[in-house]
């Protein structure tokens, strides 16, 4: 077996644009999420639980807020989990890449399977989080026109529908182009709840006391259950950390580490104490406290910058969507979609139409049904909570595993993380019949999507797997005299040194084969890119036959005719304009046989139906294309 070498690719996160210019566009887009919780967590906390708003309440409050930025944002995200990146790319699907490996493309069992599905399940609760955070966000922003103008009232909700239109539609600029014209926003937003903080903390300093954890620990112990349950709005200060962790991929380590410490963190401390210290001298504030925080003459123009930011907010769970649905099909847990590379420079950075337009109807859906940024409050949290306490899990695990780290020393890193992460999901957990239960139903549909169509390939790999034929022994039977058509033909085929079934059938009913034939077999690994020295392998079998594997990332889109041209077989090389492609297109017919339940079988056949077409998938040239069909009784 030879191996084609060419020129080693470089890293998308580290081509074309400099680190603080990253760092702008990543304060656009992965700290919009977490740059908007000052617009509602304050509130939340204390009104949606009836807690008193005294001073120890006050600044036991700030004291919770302060110590989960810390712990969960900035040493667990910030300062770990971002050196857990697969090969640049981060999010919880690439952590369980990392943790399981080369094992996903096997049949997975023990802790291996358990931790290959926690890893999905909180993928999956990333999409209902996707759903929620565009429109709490945009919902409350344009809620500050109640403040600003309560005639206005009325137009809340339109105005929030019409921005979350806009934001939907501009998505396939790129997530890029969207992060230069977001950054600048975002760095005026920040400076502006920094200023707003500064200026409120200037007539008292009392609620700096907040710095001693004891008062968080006060806090809870003196407002027992309220206290507890309201954990689940304290939490939203950290709401965006998990997709601070997936959009890794868009910026890089370093450019997202800039803007939480240099801009990030302070700002949003120096606006929460803010907040504090306007509740210490006027409590009756808690209705909106961060609009009233600022002077009357500012109420307009906060209303209008709060609602870029808002819409500025969404866009991270948007790009960690594309992230995530990309990984995902290319680890074959998800049918094939169209998916448009928007950027030259960062490979990471993608647009899927049909995730962004199911994306724009849930949103949309959400502020229609709920009607209230309080009430989407309610079904906000217990799926990133999940989703956090499954990545602390999977990193726990790569701690031990991958790092090398001894039990004693990865638990005292993990423990306090997992145990405040249960805190805030148990708290969560009470919201589910106010709307919780929304994200833990997306979640579980898409659960089951992705295990039905992984369990699927695989049965159906198996069916066609009982007649398959060893290439040698195919060479070894095929008639001396057999006529030999000119040119290429490639047979696009998973299964190295077995003779595809279309391979077979063209043999057999046109009794023909071409003078040269190659087997190609796409391999995705489990690391997000592969180096051009590895990624052509070519193997020859005599007759004419040979079989070329081409190997690719999982966030790699592969152009097949460009890799396979002008490879040397046989000492000439391959003009792919000479090629037809054979592919082998397979129907499912649901029978007796016992693989999967009825429905999952029904649901797997409309899903094979519905996936984008091989052909388009690979860039294959339509006009060179012949498809050969099969059906598989599943």
């Amino acid at each position: 077996m030879s191996v084609v070498r060419r020129k080693d690719r470089v890293h998308p996160a580290k081509v074309g644009v400099g680190g603080s210019a990253l760092a702008l566009g990543a304060l656009g887009v992965v700290f919009g999420d977490i740059g908007t919780s000052p617009l509602y967590a304050f509130r939340e906390t204390f009104v949606h639980y009836h807690v008193p708003v005294d001073r120890p309440n006050v600044i036991g409050a700030c004291s919770l807020m302060l110590w989960s930025m810390i712990l969960i944002v900035t040493i667990k995200y910030v300062v770990f989990i971002l050196r857990a990146d697969n090969h640049g790319e981060g999010g919880i699907l690439a952590l369980t890449a990392l943790v399981v490996g080369d094992r996903h493309v096997q049949k997975v069992t023990g802790v291996m399977a358990t931790l290959l599905l926690l890893g999905l399940f909180g993928m999956a609760l990333l999409y209902g989080d996707g759903a929620i955070t565009p429109a709490i966000s945009v919902l409350s922003a344009t809620e500050g026109l109640e403040v600003a103008a309560p005639a206005l009232g009325a137009w809340v909700i339109p105005l929030a529908v019409l921005i979350l239109l806009a934001l939907f539609a501009i998505q396939n600029r790129g997530t890029g182009t969207v992060g230069k014209l977001f950054g600048p926003v975002m760095f005026l937003w920040f400076t502006v709840l920094a200023v707003l903080g500064v200026a409120r903390l200037s007539t008292n300093l009392d609620v700096f006391q907040a710095i001693n954890p004891l008062h968080a620990v006060d806090y809870l112990s003196s407002n027992g259950l309220h206290g507890f349950l309201s954990l689940g709005s304290v939490f939203l200060v950290v709401t965006g950390g998990e997709a601070l962790y997936a959009d890794l991929g868009h910026f890089g380590r370093r450019p997202i580490r800039m803007a939480w410490f240099a801009v990030a963190f302070p700002a949003l401390t120096l606006n929460y104490f803010g907040q504090g210290a306007l509740l210490l001298d006027n409590p009756d504030a808690i209705t909106n406290p961060f609009f009233l925080m600022g002077p009357q003459w500012a109420r307009w123009p906060l209303v209008l910058l709060a609602t870029c930011a808002a819409v500025i907010a969404s866009q991270a769970l948007i790009s960690g969507a594309f992230s995530m649905t990309v990984q995902a099909m290319q680890l074959d847990y998800l049918p094939r979609m169209t998916v448009r590379h928007t950027s030259a420079d960062h490979v990471g950075q993608v647009y899927l139409p049909l995730v962004n337009w199911v994306l724009a109807a849930g949103c949309i859906g959400l502020v229609l049904g709920f009607q209230e940024s309080s009430a989407l409050a309610s079904a906000y949290g217990i799926a990133v909570t999940a989703t956090m306490f499954v990545t602390t899990l999977l990193f726990y695990k790569l701690l031990r595993l991958n790092w090398g780290w001894a039990a004693p020393r990865a638990l005292a890193l993990c423990l306090p993380m997992g145990l405040l992460e249960l805190g805030f999901f148990g708290a969560n957990v009470f919201k589910i019949p106010a709307g919780g239960w929304f994200p833990l139903l997306v979640g579980g549909v898409i659960m089951v999507a992705m295990t039905t169509w992984r369990t699927g390939r695989r049965v159906v790999a198996e069916r066609l797997a009982v007649g398959r034929v060893p290439i040698k022994d195919f060479i070894a039977r095929l008639p001396e005299d057999i006529a030999r058509a000119p040119g290429t033909a490639v047979f696009m085929f998973r299964g190295d040194g077995v003779a595809p079934p279309s391979l077979l059938a063209n043999t057999k009913h046109n009794r023909v084969l071409h003078r040269r034939v190659i087997l190609l077999s796409v391999v995705t690994a489990a690391e997000p890119y592969v180096a051009e020295s590895e990624r052509v392998e070519v193997e020859e079998f005599g007759r004419g036959l040979c079989q070329i594997t081409l190997h690719h990332g999982f966030m790699e889109e592969l152009n097949v005719p460009q890799a396979i041209d002008r490879i040397e077989i046989g000492g000439a090389e391959l003009d792919v304009h000479d090629v037809t492609f054979f592919l082998g297109r397979e129907t499912v017919i649901p029978s007796e046989l016992v693989s999967m339940a009825p429905w999952r079988e029904r649901l797997f056949a409309f899903m094979l139906r519905a996936a984008a077409s091989a052909s388009r998938f690979f860039k294959l040239p339509p006009e060179q294309v012949v498809e050969v069909g099969s059906q598989v009784e599943i």
